[in-house]
């Protein structure tokens, strides 16, 4: 089947042209529908048997909301996503002052490990198309009420490690950012990595001007591998190197994410490391606790410990804020919504 959402106007104009005899024109209502993420029969001005035919062998809107979680302490919103084939994927939509964020998935589960995320819990199932990226996208900005951009934001921190499905995901930010599209400026796209060495510099050198965010959480490398199996691959130094390029390729300043885990990476000691490493790269690190996954084991630090461990890196001389935990009484770290959804329904 192909997915509709996959193109940009001009590969949808030659697609519905040459196999479906119609003029560009047409083509370009399509295309204007699938940005207000209508399906088929809400195409109200493309003829009916031109959707018919369509709907045999196309995808129009690839994933689709089926839960919607609401949270009462923040309005964070966490929404499941079914794609054409049944699987399912998570996002989460995050209200701020100067707009609202999403956080999208770019894979049906993850093959990284991290101990902290449930996304990982049971492996990679398959790569998100970049229309099945976008499409998330395109759902929760229709929630909008007529609003052109109700959401303003978008952050790839959801299910899957980005770096892990580049090529699926760069089409992606070129569709996001097309001005035949949404329309989003990559200056307000966080593209959030593990640490995939080779890819973040492939990323600086197509010199797509995102917000890098390498999400570190332990500046040792003996003990970030018993967290994040990726070390075992790219040591935190070839890491943080190929940050440093990618400042030097788009001038993106590069954000650190660093979850507290309680008696894990919440010592002096851990912050010393840490300002070592980052000493020279325009960076901000991004504390915060854990958001606990109860399959996990793992526990949050502590309130006293979080704040402390801000005042060292102050000391420190590091640029460092506390990011605020939203979403905790929807579960909101990724991946548990789908988990519970399937354990609900016996899959």
């Amino acid at each position: 089947m192909n997915i509709l959402q996959d193109m940009t106007k001009s590969e949808l104009m030659e697609f519905i042209t040459a196999n479906y005899g119609v003029k560009p024109f047409v083509a370009g209502q399509i295309f204007g529908w699938l940005n207000k993420s209508a399906d088929f029969d809400g195409m109200t001005n493309v003829p009916k048997t031109l959707r018919d035919a369509l709907r045999k062998d196309c995808v129009a809107v690839a994933a689709k909301i089926v839960k919607t979680l609401s949270s009462e302490q923040d309005g964070t919103q966490k929404f499941l996503f079914e794609l054409c084939d049944g699987n399912l994927v998570e996002g989460v939509l995050m209200r701020y002052k100067y707009g609202n964020t999403l956080c999208v998935s770019s894979q049906v589960g993850c093959r990284m490990g991290c101990k902290f995320c449930a996304s990982t819990l049971d492996g990679l199932v398959r790569n998100l198309s970049a229309g099945e990226i976008l499409s998330q996208v395109l759902s929760v900005n229709a929630l909008g009420q007529g609003k052109e951009r109700y959401v303003t934001n978008v952050v790839l921190m959801g299910s899957g490690e980005p770096l892990d499905n580049f090529d699926n995901v760069v089409k992606f930010l070129r569709l996001l950012s097309d001005p035949d599209g949404l329309n989003v400026s990559l200056r307000n796209v966080s593209l959030s990595t593990c640490g995939i060495v080779p890819n973040i510099v492939r990323l600086a050198d197509m010199n797509l001007p995102v917000n890098l965010t390498l999400s570190l959480h332990n500046p040792f490398n003996d003990q970030r591998k018993q967290i994040m199996p990726v070390g075992n691959a790219y040591s935190v130094e070839q890491a943080v190197d190929a940050c440093r390029y990618f400042f030097e390729k788009t001038g993106r300043r590069i954000i650190v994410e660093y979850t507290l885990i309680d008696g894990q990476n919440d010592s002096y000691a851990h912050a010393l490391k840490l300002a070592s490493l980052l000493r020279g790269l325009s960076v901000h690190v991004n504390v915060i606790s854990l958001n606990p996954v109860k399959e996990t084991g793992l526990r949050g630090t502590s309130e006293t410990n979080l704040k402390r461990f801000l005042q060292y890196l102050d000391k420190l001389g590091l640029s460092a804020t506390r990011r605020r935990t939203m979403g905790q009484d929807i579960e909101g770290a990724c991946g548990q919504l789908r988990r519970r959804y399937m354990n609900d329904n016996g899959n």
